[in-house]
């Protein structure tokens, strides 16, 4: 089963081309970048391993792509996911997010769904190798 977390989820994986011209929105929008990987992506999950830290006031995607390519050297059988941040409202708000590495054999997940009181339902899910 293909993990399906992020912008471009359902379409074929990026190549570092493509990744790089997404990058290049991120950076045109003044939006800090981050790179952050893990092995066990529950949909529920949403924090990540942070590779180094979040890379604030960054101009070119050549520095983006250098870390990635580092963090697909020390994780190459995790997920990895690019996240790009807005700070203008003085929060950080995730403005856009997606896989840029898999392992290469996913997980299969099961999902159960089981009917409880009333109309509520519960779901279970495990994870298959």
């Amino acid at each position: 089963m293909r993990i399906t977390q992020g912008c471009f989820s359902f379409l074929p994986d990026l190549d570092d081309t493509q990744i790089t011209a997404q990058v290049e929105y991120m950076l045109s929008r003044d939006w800090a970048v981050s790179v952050e990987y893990v092995y066990d992506p529950h949909p529920r999950n949403t924090y990540w391993e942070m590779w180094g830290h979040p890379m604030f006031d960054l101009r070119d995607a050549k520095g983006v792509m250098m870390e990635l390519d580092e963090c697909r050297k020390a994780h190459p059988d995790s997920y990895i996911r690019l996240q790009a941040f807005d700070s203008t409202r003085g929060f950080e708000t995730v403005m856009m997010s997606f896989i840029v590495n898999r392992p290469p054999e996913e997980p299969k997940l099961h999902m159960q769904r089981t009917d409880f009181e009333g109309r509520s339902q519960k779901y279970a899910w495990d994870a298959r190798y």
